[in-house]
């Protein structure tokens, strides 16, 4: 036997699972996504139980839009540690994708609690609450486990009128259970139990929601704006003719849904092409034109960030920013600086998040939508070590937050001034504003923000002894 021969009877060296993977994550940068699923594979034959390749598999099967699978591996990378933040998010994107937006935002909730300074898990609760949001009109759609109605002292005054408009014309419906639940001559001698136990349940469906609707509503999750987004289009089609009207409104509608789906190439697909169809048409025919084309930069922007391609997402956001302000369209113009904002935010650039959010606060109207922004400033700056603006702006959050009297945005804000005291060495006050975050925890029942205040509060409390 030649030593040819013999050479090529040897069995050849396998690739090790880190070369695989290393192989993998070049091809899915350049969009190969198929035969990047088939090098995790190649990885995982050989380390199966590699939780970090499973996740980056599933990533995978997720842009590929196989979301059953994407869901598989996510669970796989969680099989033996429940709490591996990457396999929580991706386990979270894989059910927003399958429509299961309740069940994926319970896990964005539970990666945010183990690892708040990661920015994409308070996106991915911000974007699950706005699909949320926008499936409300059917409660067959909510998937809401039974539980005992808390009795709450509710706060008259403020707190009542906010629940009123929240509720709208369910606020009448709400009081008559409440009413009917008290009153014990009404009850069925043969089933007032379970005529009780009904009642209570919806008037614990509807104080379920209207704590959610009260809760950490983030700016593109607000049904008002959703409701003046709706009335600009409509606006936007009145002095259009009515073909020309219907055809535009009605595939904005179907760009829309196409992103809220999960599907983002098809909606950046239709944004493309309507847009094609928008440039040719002239200011007589669509005399708002520039507004539409801004919204369609807005749409394109939201579908390559879910592609994964940020560059391009900024290159949109920034168009729709210039054409805010060329139309002088503030509202317009505070909706692209705050998707600027969260954009740097989630690639890391904080300095730039901040620049462009200072420059928002002047346009912002909505209490709770103020709130919300001066404590993500407050955040940015904790992360550039900035402790002073920190402690700063998270004093303007929890300002704004008791002027509200909302009591998930007062947990928040003090939570970030004691941070941003621990750093400073103020850790009389750092101590003072946890334990006032501690009875807010408590209050709003989050058994994991309790334990890590208390577990701050002793930290910081040693420094007192000292």
């Amino acid at each position: 036997m030649s030593d040819t021969d013999e050479e090529q009877r040897k069995p050849k060296p396998q690739s090790s699972s880190t070369t695989y993977m290393s192989e993998g994550s070049q091809l899915c940068r350049k969009g190969k996504y198929k035969m990047a699923t088939e090098s995790y594979s190649k990885a995982l034959d050989q380390k199966p139980d590699d939780k970090l390749c499973l996740v980056l598999r599933s990533k995978c099967f997720l842009m590929r839009g196989d979301y059953n699978n994407a869901l598989t591996d996510a669970e796989a990378s969680l099989k033996e540690d429940k709490m591996y933040h990457k396999g929580l998010y991706q386990k979270a994107e894989a059910l927003y994708m399958l429509g299961d937006f309740e069940f994926a935002l319970v896990f964005y909730h539970r990666g945010n609690k183990l690892r708040p300074d990661l920015q994409h898990f308070r996106l991915g609760i911000q974007k699950a609450e706005k699909a949320i949001d926008n499936t409300l009109g059917s409660r067959s759609a909510v998937k809401l486990e039974k539980h005992p109605m808390k009795q709450q002292n509710h706060k008259s005054g403020k707190s009542e009128k906010i629940t009123k408009q929240l509720l709208g014309p369910f606020y009448t419906d709400k009081k008559y259970l409440e009413c009917l639940l008290k009153d014990e001559g009404k009850k069925n001698p043969k089933c007032g139990e379970t005529m009780q136990d009904l009642i209570q349940d919806c008037v614990t469906y509807i104080d379920t929601w209207t704590d959610f609707w009260h809760k950490e509503k983030p700016i593109y999750a607000r049904e008002s704006a959703r409701k003046l987004t709706h009335q600009k289009k409509s606006q936007s089609c009145q002095t259009m003719s009515p073909d020309l009207a219907q055809f535009l409104f009605k595939s904005l509608e179907e760009i829309d849904a196409a992103l809220m789906s999960g599907n983002a190439g098809s909606g950046l697909k239709k944004a493309q092409t309507l847009m094609k169809t928008v440039k040719s048409w002239s200011k007589e025919a669509l005399p708002k034109k520039k507004e539409v084309l801004g919204s369609l930069h807005c749409c394109m922007a939201k579908a390559w960030i879910t592609l994964g391609d940020m560059d391009k997402a900024l290159v949109h956001y920034q168009k729709d920013l210039n054409l805010a302000k060329e139309c002088k369209l503030p509202d317009a113009k505070s909706r692209a600086l705050h998707n600027i904002g969260a954009l740097y935010v989630q690639t890391g650039n904080f300095t730039q998040a901040v620049e462009v959010w200072e420059e928002s606060i002047p346009l912002v109207r909505d209490d709770t939508e103020r709130t919300w922004l001066f404590h993500e400033i407050g955040r940015c700056y904790l992360d550039l070590q900035r402790d002073k603006e920190a402690r700063d702006y998270g004093r303007r959050s929890l300002a704004a937050a008791e002027e509200i009297e909302d009591e998930k945005w007062v947990l928040n804000a003090n939570v970030l001034v004691a941070q941003a005291e621990s750093n400073l060495g103020n850790f009389e006050s750092c101590v003072s504003h946890f334990e006032r975050a501690l009875e807010q925890a408590k209050m709003v029942q989050d058994a994991y923000a309790v334990d890590a205040i208390e577990k701050a509060i002793y930290k910081a409390g040693q420094h007192l002894t000292q």
